[in-house]
């Protein structure tokens, strides 16, 4: 699907951790880490795996590989002075999330998804304009807090490919309705009547009503998964356990490393650090149930389609203006969506086209598919119609309609897209583009130039809308992709039974 706001959804994943990308023990081999002597708890393990960890689908997951990673989470935790598990949980913890990357890149591998260097270096500009640095300085800031760029730019290529990962498989499935958009705006013009400042998201109580401007919001979580279709008796037994994790966190526990002790969380290992956002961007659960707490306070357990989830408010206010302060703690993304007011005429030229949808996977290659469109290409300089081919060949939903996409606006389409068909004249057609969906060739139709009030309104509230919904939408998705995936975890093995 082409037309979509989620075409301009920026990478997440990749803007809100600057330099503390931890997901991954590889963006932390900055220094070869001191060869030590195994625990006994690790070689008791190697003798009764015979040096397999984990197998996902057909692919192992060494012991090794996983002492590797478990010596770099923990000069990670100490780095960010986060109390270390012990050796056997750091094991299972770095396991479970190495499983987790293992069935992503093994989904993305199926999909055909690559990232091209000219990807990886806009995801690094992208990253250095949101913090407010020039590439060199981020690189700067990268390696001084002791981590390689080469070790960086690895994870962030990582990063951008599970983004696409993401766009092409969830997205999509997010439909916000026009009667949403109606209810939406209709609340923030009564609010706005009522003088308030269009809140996207809660404020604190001790913020000051001068403010203007989108909130922040940074979270962590504790997270205690529920697997699906579990018995009434296996999710009680996994609430009293977020319960006595939620009593340990309030009497005093340290909540990172708590998280990074128990939580079934991605981002456990990185004290449970769920980011900084715009507070209109985190799911909806999250804010209601955070509306009220100040930074440094803790929720109550909060139940949805994953689990048991406990959250800690980091940060709550204004966003900084200036540059990220410290490694690991990076500025708020730029605002995506300001508060929606009246903007006066705004004139827009729009663009009506149509394009043949080719994707690759690991059966269509890049090269078949550019080689099918060549094949089309011939066919409508020899007088077939696009939009017949289209009905025929194309994969995009578009295909019934002939291809027609309708009236596209800037930043409607995903960048690849946008800037071909920008290229294009009424009438003419675009050799092969390569986008992260696939290969298309593209007609243009006609240009018109319209007022674009009322829609940049609707479109900005969409976008909201759809911010708030994808990740829960995402972490569904994962779920549902792991319950397909063969796992046999030898270091946890109540975990295959917890799938079951």
């Amino acid at each position: 699907m082409m037309r979509s706001v989620h075409a301009k959804r920026q990478l997440v994943s990749v803007l809100i951790p600057i330099l503390g990308m931890a997901s991954s023990g590889a963006a932390l081999a900055a220094k070869p880490a001191v060869q030590t002597a195994e625990p006994a708890s690790v070689q008791k393990s190697s003798q009764f795996v015979d040096g397999i960890a984990a197998v996902v689908n057909q692919k192992v997951i060494t012991l090794q590989q996983v002492n590797t990673e478990a010596r770099l989470a923990q000069q990670q935790l100490q780095r960010q002075k986060i109390p270390v598990p012990d050796q056997s949980v750091l094991q299972k913890q770095v396991l479970q999330r190495m499983i987790m990357e293992e069935i992503e890149r093994q989904e993305a591998d199926r999909l055909g998804i690559h990232v091209s260097d000219a990807q990886a270096e806009q995801a690094v500009r992208t990253v250095a304009q949101r913090n407010k640095l020039s590439v060199e300085r981020l690189r700067q800031e990268v390696e001084k807090s002791g981590i390689t760029w080469d070790a960086y730019m690895k994870n962030l290529h990582k990063e951008v490919r599970m983004d696409l990962l993401r766009q092409r498989a969830v997205d999509s499935t997010v439909v916000i309705s026009d009667a949403e958009i109606d209810a939406f705006l209709k609340n923030q013009s009564g609010q706005m009547a009522a003088g308030q400042q269009a809140p996207l998201g809660p404020q604190s109580e001790q913020a000051p009503a001068q403010q203007s401007g989108p909130q922040i919001l940074g979270l962590a979580q504790i997270l205690v998964a529920v697997p699906e279709g579990a018995p009434s008796a296996r999710v009680q037994e996994l609430r009293k356990k977020a319960e006595g994790l939620l009593a340990r966190v309030r009497g005093g526990a340290d909540f990172a490393g708590v998280a990074a002790a128990s939580s079934d969380d991605p981002q456990a290992l990185n004290g449970g650090e769920l980011g900084v956002r715009q507070a209109n961007d985190w799911p909806d659960l999250f804010l209601q149930a955070t509306e009220n707490l100040k930074a440094g306070e803790i929720s109550g357990i909060i139940q949805s389609g994953n689990g048991f989830h406990i959250l800690k408010v980091l940060t709550r206010g204004q966003p900084n203006r200036g540059p990220a302060t410290a490694p690991g703690q990076a500025q708020a993304a730029a605002p995506a969506n300001q508060p929606i007011q009246e903007q006066g005429p705004m004139m827009v030229t729009q663009t009506h086209a149509r394009h043949i949808l080719i994707k690759s996977s690991k059966v269509m290659s890049d090269t078949k598919a550019e080689t099918i469109l060549k094949q089309l290409l011939e066919r409508l300089a020899n007088g077939e119609k696009f939009e017949d081919l289209a009905k025929r060949y194309s994969e995009d939903t578009s295909a019934p309609l002939g291809g027609d996409l309708g009236w596209l606006t800037p930043g409607e389409t995903v960048p690849a897209f946008e800037q071909a068909m920008n290229a294009l004249e009424p009438g003419q057609i675009s050799p092969p583009v390569k986008s992260q969906f696939g290969w298309h060739v593209i007609q243009v139709i006609e240009r018109r130039t319209k007022n674009m009030e009322n829609e940049y309104k609707r479109m900005q509230a969409r976008q909201i809308l759809f911010q708030r919904r994808i990740e829960p939408a995402f972490e569904d998705w994962l779920s549902q992709l792991r319950g397909q995936a063969y796992i046999d975890n030898r270091l946890d093995p109540q975990s295959n039974r917890n799938r079951r």
